[in-house]
């Protein structure tokens, strides 16, 4: 893949800001604190529904979160 088209993300400073651990994030959002972990590396990136619901629980817009 295109590095230019890979997708990054803002998830652990939000998540910080807000307080909450990876596995309290992980709760909110039904995974793993590993998947959370993942995402926040990099290693991983979320279906559609699963960014979506990292949105909800963070209060946070998609492209606060994620950008290419």
């Amino acid at each position: 893949m295109d590095k230019e088209l890979t997708l990054h993300n803002n998830l652990s400073q939000i998540r910080k800001e807000k307080k909450l651990s990876q596995n309290d994030l992980a709760k909110l959002v039904g995974v793993s604190r590993n998947t959370i972990s993942s995402i926040e590396t990099g290693q991983y990136e979320p279906t559609a529904k699963l960014a979506l619901l990292l949105c909800v629980a963070l209060d946070k817009k998609f492209e606060e979160l994620f950008y290419f």
